[in-house]
């Protein structure tokens, strides 16, 4: 996806370019997208189950996993053996809110449901995602591979 910041890291380190940012200091809900996946199942299981679970659904990170651009790219700047060139992207860029969150409180109430991975171990299965790629591995193997150590 472009204008995605984590995507956009990683083929920036993959190119070795800069990365390009434009809101270091706006926060954000990160999460791997096998956490939101594994909320899916689970509200799958529990529609299968009771149609009384067929309303809206968020399906996002712990609160404290909602950290600022700034801080992702220095995480992912620890985690790659490079090191990552970073630049502030003057513009001109389209109107982006400081603060995003995600309410996740209903599906924890009502479904049980729990983030699959923290921040941390998302950002570690990103960067072992596209490193193993680099290497010339199959996308598709390494990806099965890390949907079977989540669950």
């Amino acid at each position: 996806a472009v204008d995605r910041l984590i995507p956009d890291i990683m083929r920036a380190a993959l190119a070795g370019e800069p990365v390009q940012i434009r809101n270091p200091s706006s926060i954000r809900p990160w999460q791997h997208v096998l956490s939101p996946l594994s909320g899916y199942l689970v509200l799958a299981q529990a529609l299968w189950a009771s149609p009384e679970h067929a309303r809206a659904w968020n399906f996002g990170p712990a609160e404290q996993d909602a950290r600022t651009v700034e801080e992702i790219v220095a995480r992912i700047g620890e985690r790659w053996p490079q090191e990552l060139r970073i630049e502030r992207d003057p513009g001109p860029n389209p109107h982006e809110a400081h603060y995003l969150k995600l309410d996740s409180s209903l599906a924890r109430a009502k479904l049980g449901w729990r983030p699959a991975l923290d921040l941390d171990e998302g950002l570690d299965m990103t960067v072992e995602w596209y490193l193993r790629l680099r290497e010339g591995e199959d996308a598709r193997q390494i990806t099965l591979e890390q949907v079977g150590r989540v669950g």
